[in-house]
Formats: structure tokens, sequence, C-alpha cells
């Protein structure tokens, strides 16, 4: 069934703006529903948790449905989802929880592949440990990382290994698959960051065989936050600081404070969105978010075949974006052109290309990209061949 851009366009007041986005790997535009259902709940009557009044309740099945959405986004178990405000502060409380565990000369695999959240929390924890840092390295003509590549790093004293579903910059997708039975093979746990891979492919937590998955909603069409999954009896089994009143049940003993029920209904509402923007007639759920995204994967994998060979067309041209298996994101600048200054042209033009590093510095500085990265313009389900003309346009336009 063919993808319905127009109707999914039709519940994006933003891109009444006329603004062309190219943005989304940074964030995606959010959906009317979501935007009321957020309006709904923080007006609404609400406590916290509880069971006695109608208040506690009404928190209590915010919670539970937040978590039986995220579990059905990606395959996981809803006792095994974990809130947390940001992708990066779920890491950081994970790295430190699991370092506990760790001896000197103990191993922690990361890449030079990954988002800083999925590296420097798991360096950190090693140095006050005394454990030791092992990195992957990708292909730089490539931007593949091999299987072969994390499978020469394995040792028995590995104990995790910490890698990206897809590259944020480059939009590289390792073979998830292959590489987690490698991991497992030597005992290690396999930490997986999804933030950059959730909007734009069916995930399968199970599948991948990670131990650990997690994704930003603010990337899904929902409110800035995260969550986390892992199977409930990994959680149980991992000690973590935490308040002496607060409770020991998993995944609650993961969250701190008082959860923002608001956000979390923002959440939910956004995969329901989700589950709905495809064709399918399921009455289940994830039946349907694996038809959308399916849906999705096919539309957006046309629409960047198209937008890569209108970008390989531009003189002076440096694509960086080379896997053959990725996301649909384009990492590319111009020789002898300040990437800042094609972001700010492009701008001027009502589109969205940032000039970055975005946090992938280990990236960038394998590159030679330095700290000032280069254009990234990647799209999101509502993005159309009319943006991606307008973007090719204005590049072909632009001075030299």
């Amino acid at each position: 069934m063919t993808f319905d851009v127009t109707k999914v366009r039709s519940h994006f007041s933003a891109l009444a703006s006329g603004i062309a986005f190219f943005d989304g790997p940074g964030g995606s535009q959010v959906p009317d529903v979501v935007g009321a259902r957020i309006s709904e709940v923080i007006t609404s009557a609400i406590s916290n948790r509880g069971v006695i009044t109608s208040s506690e309740q009404n928190a209590q099945e915010i919670v539970l449905q937040f978590r039986q959405a995220v579990a059905d986004l990606v395959g996981a178990q809803p006792g095994g989802v974990v809130y947390g405000r940001s992708w990066t502060q779920l890491t950081y409380d994970f790295s430190r929880s699991l370092a506990k565990t760790w001896s000197p000369g103990d191993e922690i695999i990361v890449s030079r592949l990954d988002h800083d959240s999925n590296v420097r929390p798991w360096v950190q924890a090693t140095e006050r440990v005394g454990a030791v840092v092992k990195w992957a390295e990708f292909d730089l003509a490539t931007g593949e990382l091999a299987p072969a590549v994390i499978e020469a790093l394995l040792t028995p004293r590995t104990k995790l290994v910490a890698l990206t579903g897809a590259s944020n910059v480059l939009g590289t997708r390792p073979d998830l698959k292959v590489i987690s039975k490698s991991v497992h093979a030597v005992g290690a746990l396999f930490y997986v960051d999804g933030v950059h891979l959730t909007p734009h492919a069916p995930i399968d937590v199970v599948e991948i065989g990670a131990d650990f998955f997690g994704f930003s909603a603010y990337k899904i069409f929902g409110p800035h936050c995260a969550a986390l999954v892992a199977d409930p009896a990994l959680l149980a089994s991992i000690k973590n600081d935490k308040l002496l009143p607060s409770t020991d049940d998993v995944p609650e003993r993961f969250e701190f404070g008082t959860l923002p029920y608001e956000i979390m209904a923002g959440v939910t509402a956004a995969i329901d969105f989700i589950a709905g923007m495809g064709g399918s007639n399921s009455t289940v759920r994830r039946e349907r978010i694996l038809t959308s995204m399916a849906e999705c994967e096919e539309h957006e994998t046309e629409l960047i075949t198209y937008m890569e060979s209108g970008i390989l067309s531009l003189p002076k041209v440096r694509l960086y974006s080379r896997a053959q298996n990725r996301t649909p994101t384009l990492f590319f600048d111009f020789e002898g052109i300040n990437s800042a200054d094609v972001y700010r042209y492009l701008a001027t033009k009502k589109i969205n290309a940032p000039a970055s590093n975005f946090y992938a510095i280990e990236s960038c500085l394998a590159l030679g990209l330095g700290y000032g990265g280069a254009v990234r313009a990647g799209l999101a389900p509502y993005s159309t061949q009319e943006d991606v003309d307008r973007l090719l346009n204005a590049l072909a336009e632009m001075p030299r």
C-alpha cells in the first residue's frame, strides 16, 4: 500500500509555516493530536499515582498506558519500560549502575560511530573503576561498521558493548542482529542507542538481541523525553542509587521523582499517531505500528535515493553518508565553503538543514571535520519530493 504522506502532513500545523524541515534527526515536528493530548492531561484531574482517589487512578492509568505504548512500538515488555528525561540522562544513570559490578581490567566497547551520549557515559564510568575502553572504528570511506570489527575486540573480559542502531550523522545501520550474537557469546551485555533508528524502521528488540534499547520521543513526533527498555528480570538484577523511601520495584526504581504524566500521555499519543499512519486495519496496535513503519521506510527510501542523486550532482560536494544500509540521512559539505554558511543560506530560503557535529563528535573528528562538522539533511514521514526539490534547487543556486 502507498504511504499517504498528504494524510500525515494534514496533522502538522508547523508545516503551514512554509518551512521545509530537514532537521528531523534533531527533533521532529509534532502532530495536532499529541499537543491536544498533552493539554488535556495537564489540565485534568491528576494527583500523584495511586489507587484510592480517581485523580490518583488517572495518573496511574497514564503511566501504564505509556509503558504499553512504548512496548508496542519496539516489541518489548511493558514491565521493562523505563521513563527518562532524555536518552543522555538514562545512559548516564545506567552506566553508573552497571559500573558497580565492573573491576579493573574489565573491558567496555564503544564506537566512533556513536552520538556522544552513548560514548562519554561509558568512558567516564570505566575511568572511575579502572576498566578498559576499547574503540570500534568505522570505515572512513564508506561509513560502515562491520560486525567483524566488534568481534575482533571481544574477549572474556568484555562486560558491555555500547553501539548505535543508526548513526545520527552518517545514517549507518550496523548489523545489530549479528553483532548481538557475538556479544552474548562472551557473556557481555548489548546496549543499543536506538534514537536515530526508531523514527525510520520497524523495531523488534528481541529480534535485534539488545539487552537495553532506547529512543527519544521528540524524534518520533512526541514531547521531549526518552524511554529505555530491557527485560524486567535484567532490570531487577541492577542495583541503582535511589532514595530510601522510593520503591524497589522495576521499572519504577529507575525513575526519579514524580513522573510528568502529561508528557507520558503525549508519548502515547505520538505512538498511536504512528500506528495510524499506515494502511493497516488491524485492531492490534503493534501490528499497525509495524505496517506503518514499513510503509514509512519505503516512502523515505524512495525520497532519499532521489535526494542523494541530486546532492551528488552538485559541484564540489563531499558526501560522507555512504553506508549500504542506512537511514534517510545525508551528511555533506562543499569544498571551499564553510558548512555554517550553507546552513545560514538555506535558512534564508526557509529550509532547515543545520550544520554541526550534532554531538557525533568522534565521527566528525575521525572524518577530519573537527567540531564544526558538516551539513545534515534528514527526512521524516512528512517529507515530500517538493521539499527535496526546494533543497536541491537552493543548493544549486547557492553562491560559490
